[in-house]
């Protein structure tokens, strides 16, 4: 899929777009994860081998804004949120586009509003059987401007490929997330389907595979994230695990992992492969390499973290969620949360709330080491903000083009 999509200038940056094509040309295979060093003297960032657009997001952008230029006049909706970005959704919201529904799904639009003459761009998350059943009803092709990330719908016809093997479906997300809803429409109409979240649920479903826990606690425990009809006597017996292609891929294979102990357990090693179906190939190649990335980058130190990205991005929250682990991490949206040297808004992950911190930049005698990387559907042009708001707090900074020459090998413009 190595393929250039055509995005809009103010998305781009003249940072780190030097920094990848330098990490491009020197690993042309992308097989070295060691971080980027952007070096201004008394601060230096450590910068994810991988991260930014993915490809999916790269594709939904250039057909949203495809639409915008060739249907002048005409009315264009968004089903919802295109991506988890704000500087996204806000920029194709001034430029006239209408939201239908919130990323939860709740109307914003009225329905019977649209028309046949209407532009309703589906969003990279995909979205259910029953709104595209819906869109068509009102004489509008849900498949014209139909920017579902490839990755998603591989999801979706693999979980086709598993109801036709008899196989139950479960599927690692957020339930009430756009692609999780999306992908359980579209499992469920093939297959016998339950989402789990986490660990915690998996551990759950394991104990009532091997019978530690009565079949009749599914529904206590699931019941409200399964398909119509679920029978765990019966559906339990074969399953395989896709995943919302924004999880950790390393939770999503791990889940895997347990139950298909739970399958050995309860079946023995010998008849695995008739109650278990290997599903590894579905993992979305983008999440996992900025996730393995950013191990990588926070394996390799640093003083401090800043992700940037949506606040309700859940594959951004997921690179916060490795970060925290190791350093102080600050996850902000875009520099304007960035007040000063001594103050930062960003988001808390766990209260789900904006916080501010005071004397968030470490004072140090050598330099400061700042690991920094950002979400899938994050504009690089953000992170060049970023960059630069922090460097201007240290007067004695080398200049961009110095910090670039070093790192590229080329001249200083």
């Amino acid at each position: 899929m190595a393929r250039t999509f055509d995005i809009p200038i103010y998305f781009r940056s003249p940072i780190i777009s030097a920094v990848k094509a330098a990490r491009k040309a020197g690993d042309p295979r992308r097989r070295d994860l060691t971080p980027s060093i952007l070096d201004f003297g008394p601060v230096r960032f450590r910068i994810a081998r991988h991260f930014g657009f993915c490809y999916g997001v790269e594709n939904a952008i250039e057909i949203a804004y495809r639409a915008l230029e060739e249907n002048p006049g005409r009315r264009i909706f968004l089903l919802s949120e295109m991506i988890h970005n704000p500087h996204v959704n806000d920029d194709l919201l001034a430029r006239g586009v209408r939201f239908i529904m919130t990323p939860s799904g709740d109307d914003l639009f009225g329905w019977d509003e649209l028309t046949p003459e209407d532009i309703v761009i589906v969003p990279a998350f995909g979205t259910t059987l029953e709104l595209q059943e819906r869109l068509a009803a009102r004489g509008i092709d849900p498949y014209r401007w139909d920017t579902t990330c490839p990755f998603v719908e591989k999801v979706w016809n693999r979980t086709g490929t598993l109801g036709e093997k008899e196989c139950t479906v479960v599927i690692h997300g957020k339930r009430t997330h756009e692609e999780t809803r999306a992908t359980f429409s579209h499992s469920s109409a093939e297959a016998p389907t339950v989402i789990v979240q986490n660990m915690a649920e998996t551990e759950r479903l394991a104990d009532i595979i091997t019978g530690r826990e009565p079949v009749g606690r599914f529904a206590e425990w699931f019941g409200g994230q399964c398909s119509d009809g679920f029978d765990p006597a019966v559906h339990l017996a074969r399953v395989g695990v896709v995943n919302q292609t924004t999880m950790l891929a390393s939770e999503t294979q791990a889940i895997a992992d347990r139950l298909r102990v739970a399958m050995i357990e309860r079946y023995g090693a010998d008849a695995i492969a008739d109650h278990f179906a290997d599903t590894r190939d579905t993992l979305c190649y983008a999440t996992n390499e900025n996730q393995t990335a950013t191990i990588a980058l926070i394996e390799s130190g640093g003083d401090i973290a800043v992700v940037v990205g949506g606040y309700n991005s859940s594959n951004t929250s997921h690179l916060v969620e490795l970060c925290e682990k190791r350093m102080p991490t600050y996850f902000i949206k875009d520099a304007g949360e960035i007040v000063s040297r001594d103050e930062i808004v960003h988001f808390d992950l766990h209260a789900k709330a904006t916080r501010r911190a005071m004397n968030w930049l470490p004072d140090h005698d050598r330099p400061l080491e700042i690991v920094l990387t950002s979400g899938a559907s994050c504009p690089d042009a953000l992170v060049d903000e970023v960059i630069e708001r922090i460097v201007s707090f240290f007067p004695d900074a080398r200049s961009t083009g110095d910090a670039l020459a070093a790192l590229t090998g080329e001249p200083s413009a």
